[in-house]
């Protein structure tokens, strides 16, 4: 299992919400880790997009990381 950083703001969050029962900041801690996750799967994307095993992998891997960014097909090559 990988390691994954986060912000020191989120961790404290984070700890409010689950040691002090603080619900308060639900919602931002939810948003913050959904932009992690979102950044992870990003990276992943990329990550095979360059080292799949199959040029078929590597170029789903690549057309689905460019779709996510938001790339027209028309600026693609």
């Amino acid at each position: 299992m990988r390691n994954v950083q986060i912000p020191q703001e989120l961790f404290m969050q984070l700890i409010r919400f689950h040691l002090m029962e603080d619900e308060s900041c639900e919602k931002e801690i939810k948003k913050e880790l959904e932009k992690k996750l979102d950044r992870m799967v990003m990276r992943d994307l990329f990550g095979k997009s360059k080292t799949a095993p199959t040029e078929e992998e590597r170029e789903q891997a690549r057309k689905e990381y460019l779709d996510r960014r938001g790339v027209p097909e028309s600026f693609r090559w």
